[in-house]
C-alpha cells in the first residue's frame, strides 16, 4: 500500500462493510458499525465513482441498467467489492470468538484500517488485549473518524504504528503492552501484495517467540490468480485495479506452497477454506449477486 493512500483503502473497505449491513440481506458479515465512520459525503462520493466506472467493470450492466444507477451501484459492490471482505471477516471473527471462548487473551489484527472488532464487542473489554498494526497515518485517520463518531477508544485497544510489511518491531507490539502469551492473529487482504519472501519473513516474526497454541487466519490468492478470469471478469479486473493503483498483486500459493511455508514457521494448518468450501459455508441460498471470489482461499493455521 502506498504510504499516501492508505486512509483511501481504509475508507472504500469500510464502504463495502458499510453497504453490506445497510442493503443487503441475509447478512454474511454485519459489521454495523462501519457507517458510522465514514461520512455521508465519503459514502455518496464512493458510491458515484463506482457507478461511473461501471464500463470498465462491465459495459453489458452498463448498458443494461443505464437508468438504474443504485443497481449498478449494487452489483459493482456485491460482485467486485464485497465477497471477499465479508466473508474472510465472518470466518476470522468466529475463529477468533471460538479461541476466546478457550481463554485466549490476546489478539494482533495486522493491517487493520478502519477495523471495528474492538468497538462491536465491548464485552470483551476486560478479556481481551487488541493490538491494531497499521501505518501511522492510517491509524491517525481512524483515530479523527472515532472522535467525529463519538467513539471513545476503549481500555483494551492498542494502537501500534509500523510498516509490518517491510520491518516487523516485536519492541513496538511490547511498548504498547504485548506479552509472552498465546495470540491470535489475523493478515486479511495482505499477502497477495507481499513477495513470498516477504510473507515468510512476517510469518517467522510474528511466531518466533510466542507460545504453542497461538493461531493465524490468513487469506490468500491461488497458482489460478493471474489465469483466471472470474464471473465477470472479476478476477482480472481484480488484478488490473490493484496494478493501476499501484499496489501490484505479487504473490500466489498452491496449497502445498502455502503448507510448506507454514511449517517452516513452526505452524500447522487446522482448517483450509477452498473456494468452492467459503461458497458453499457463506453464500450458499443467495439471491443476489453476492459469491465466494474464485481465486482466494482461507487458512486457520495453528503453532504447534
Amino acid at each position: 500500500m502506498k504510504h499516501n493512500e492508505s486512509s483511501l483503502t481504509s475508507i472504500v473497505s469500510a464502504f463495502g462493510r458499510a453497504y453490506h449491513s445497510q442493503f443487503d440481506t441475509p447478512k454474511i458479515f454485519d459489521d454495523f458499525i462501519a457507517k458510522d465512520l465514514i461520512s455521508q459525503e465519503e459514502f455518496l462520493a464512493i458510491s458515484k465513482n463506482m457507478i461511473e466506472g461501471i464500463q470498465f467493470f462491465n459495459p453489458d450492466i452498463a448498458q443494461r441498467h443505464q437508468d438504474d444507477p443504485e443497481e449498478i451501484l449494487k452489483w459493482i459492490t456485491q460482485i467486485q467489492l464485497s465477497p471477499t471482505p465479508l466473508a474472510r471477516s465472518a470466518y476470522c471473527e468466529k475463529v477468533l470468538l471460538n479461541e476466546v471462548s478457550l481463554g485466549l487473551a490476546q489478539y494482533v489484527i495486522l493491517g487493520a484500517g478502519l477495523d471495528t472488532f474492538a468497538l462491536r464487542h465491548p464485552e470483551l473489554k476486560s478479556c481481551l488485549n487488541i493490538f491494531e498494526i497499521d501505518y501511522p497515518a492510517t491509524q491517525e485517520f481512524k483515530k479523527k473518524k472515532l472522535s467525529a463518531s463519538k467513539f471513545s477508544i476503549p481500555n483494551n485497544l492498542h494502537f501500534v504504528s509500523m510498516d509490518f510489511t517491510t520491518s516487523f518491531s516485536n519492541q513496538d507490539l511490547i511498548d504498547a503492552g504485548f506479552v509472552n502469551q498465546k495470540t491470535f492473529f489475523s493478515l486479511l487482504g495482505v499477502s497477495y501484495y507481499l513477495t513470498k519472501e516477504e510473507n515468510a519473513n512476517l510469518l517467522n516474526h510474528l511466531f518466533a517467540n510466542v507460545p504453542r497454541g497461538s493461531s493465524i487466519v490468513i487469506d490468500y490468492a491461488d497458482e489460478k490468480l493471474f489465469e483466471e478470469s472470474g464471473i465477470s471478469n472479476r478476477v482480472k479486473n481484480m488484478v488490473k485495479m490493484a496494478s493501476a493503483s499501484g499496489e501490484p498483486m505479487k504473490s500466489n500459493f498452491t496449497y502445498n506452497e502455502m503448507e510448506t511455508m507454514l511449517e517452516k514457521s513452526g505452524l500447522l494448518i487446522y482448517e483450509h477454506l477452498s473456494p468452492t468450501k467459503i461458497k458453499q459455508v457463506f453464500f450458499s441460498g443467495r439471491s443476489d449477486y453476492l459469491t465466494a471470489f474464485e481465486t482466494i482461499h482461507f487458512i486457520h493455521a495453528v503453532k504447534q
